[in-house]
Formats: structure tokens, sequence, C-alpha cells
């Protein structure tokens, strides 16, 4: 996918090193311990309480000594922010800069989310509506969102709550050496697709479906999630025809996102891990079925065409 150049997306929160409790926050010197200085003997202390000459030495030493390494105390002091080489600071926390190929995956993934936002702003407009766009949160190993805590187990998700996207970025590995589905357009793919589910929640399909499947059995509510995913694939497919009218996909890229497709899909997956299917815990249609449905956005461009609730799947 030719995607270097392009305008990328502001909508990124960047939590990776941030706690799930909401930052690293408390202590600047790290969670619950802070920084102590030195005790016991040696004239470091004066009887009366006060500082002998030798610690206000030290304590000098030390100012100097941070402030090489890009630390202010009088800053922290004062109760400001410390700014720590390295670092980030983004919405009250620090986050950790990544390896040169984390970051270029990070510009990645901001340039395809501000395609779908091109994609999705110019479809809702020609229909008289405003698309809001979605913040795409950027984490690892753990996050906390509104719709509750998460690990990067669990996959890459989307929340209604608070209308996120969340991806631990170390999933795209996985995707690749586990899964057998690598390729820039694979994981484009993963987050059109989850730009997908923001788009069903916008038009109420989300709302509806999390309403329904209370009084839903739970083989009801399976086949029922179903439909609801290969219609975020049908409109990940969308996405990826548009993306090809502006003479961004190259070769091959079609073929990688129609792999993925396949390779997560339930029958395989459950091959994959078990051995064997249980096709009545499937929630997210069979391998077959998550091709035809990118396939027929991807043909069509047309939200019209993505009507998973109709007839079979």
């Amino acid at each position: 996918m030719e995607w270097k150049g392009r305008r990328q997306s502001g909508n990124i929160e960047d939590q990776r090193g941030a706690s799930p409790e909401g930052g690293l926050g408390g202590s600047p010197f790290g969670r619950g311990g802070g920084f102590r200085l030195p005790g016991g003997g040696g004239g470091m202390r004066r009887a009366g309480g006060g500082l002998s000459f030798g610690t206000i030495i030290f304590l000098v030493i030390l100012y100097f000594v941070l402030r090489a390494m890009g630390i202010d105390m009088l800053q922290v002091l004062e109760g400001g922010p410390m700014n720590i080489p390295g670092f980030e600071q983004s919405d009250g926390s620090q986050v950790p800069q990544g390896s040169a190929e984390e970051e270029e995956m990070k510009a990645f993934m901001a340039t395809v989310l501000a395609e779908t936002e091109d994609t999705w702003n110019g479809i809702f407009q020609a229909s008289g509506e405003q698309y809001e766009e979605p913040k795409l949160v950027l984490f690892n190993g753990s996050v906390r969102s509104a719709c509750g805590f998460a690990s990067a187990a669990s996959g890459p998700f989307y929340c209604p709550g608070d209308r996120k996207v969340y991806l631990d970025m170390s999933f795209f590995d996985e995707l690749a050496h586990k899964f057998d589905a690598a390729g820039d357009f694979a994981q484009a793919y993963v987050l059109a697709h989850e730009v997908g589910h923001h788009v069903q929640n916008l038009i109420g399909v989300l709302p509806k479906f999390n309403q329904m499947r209370q009084r839903m059995s739970e083989v009801d509510a399976n086949q029922m999630s179903i439909r609801v995913e290969l219609q975020a694939d049908c409109f990940a497919g969308i996405w990826g025809k548009y993306t090809e009218q502006k003479g961004l996909l190259e070769r091959g890229d079609l073929e990688e996102a129609l792999n993925a497709a396949t390779q997560i899909g339930d029958d395989t997956l459950q091959k994959r891990m078990q051995g064997y299917v249980v096709p009545e815990s499937f929630n997210h249609g069979t391998s077959e079925q998550r091709m035809k449905w990118f396939q027929r956005g991807f043909d069509s461009g047309q939200m019209s065409a993505c009507d998973t609730f109709s007839g079979s799947v």
C-alpha cells in the first residue's frame, strides 16, 4: 500500500507505557516509591533536625546531575510536569518512545486512520449526515476503556462506550507469524474493520444489537454477532474500494486482506487451535463468509450492499 507522505490522522491517543489505572501518575519517580535520599551516619544529618553542610553539598550536586539528565527538579517541586528525555507527554501520562519500527507502524496506522476518515466523511456527507471520527488508542500490554479492562490477548477492539478503537500493535506480529497473515494491507484491514464497528455504532446497529442480545440465548446471540462482524468486514471492504480508487493499492494488497480474513475466520482459528470446529460457538463468521463480505464491500463501495441482516450470510 502506498502510504508514505500522505496525511496522518490527529485522532491518536498514544498510551503505550501508561498503566491501565490511568498512567504512571503518583510520585514523579515511579509509582508508590518516590526517591529516597541516603540516610545513616557520616555527618549527613544534624541532631537538631536541620541539614548539614555535607547534605547541602550533596543536594546541590544531585540537582546539577539531574539537570544534566534533562530533569528540572525545581519544576517538579513546584508541581509542574516533569519532562524526561525519551518520553512524550500526552494527556498527563508519560509515553516511552518505541523503536524505529514501532514508530513507523504508528505512522502507518495514523495514515490508514486518516484514509478511513476521508472515506466515511465523504459517504456520510453524501447522505446529508456528519461523520464523527473515532479515536485510535495505542497501548502496550493492557488498557482500561469505557468497556472495561482489556489485555493485548483480546486483540484489537472497538468500544462504543467511548467511541474509540484500541490496538496493541504487537498484534500484527502475531497476525503475521502465528496466523500467516502478513502485509501492510492485512494490517490496514484490521483497523478498517474496527472503524467499521464505529460506523455501525453511529448508524444504530451496535446499540440495537447490544440491547437485543440481553434477551437472546447464547447460540442466538452468537448468530447475530456473526452478522454484525460480517457487516464490519463489508464496511472495511468499502474503505478498500475508496483506497483503490485513489491509486494507493499495490499488487497483492487485496490478496493480503482476503488472506487475513481467511486466517481469522472462526472455523480456521478453531481448527488451528483445537483441531476441530464447533459451529455453534462461531461469533465472527467462517473464513469463506469473511472473505465474501469484505469482497462485496470492495466490489460495490456501497453501504446498501452490506446488509448482512437480511437472508442468509
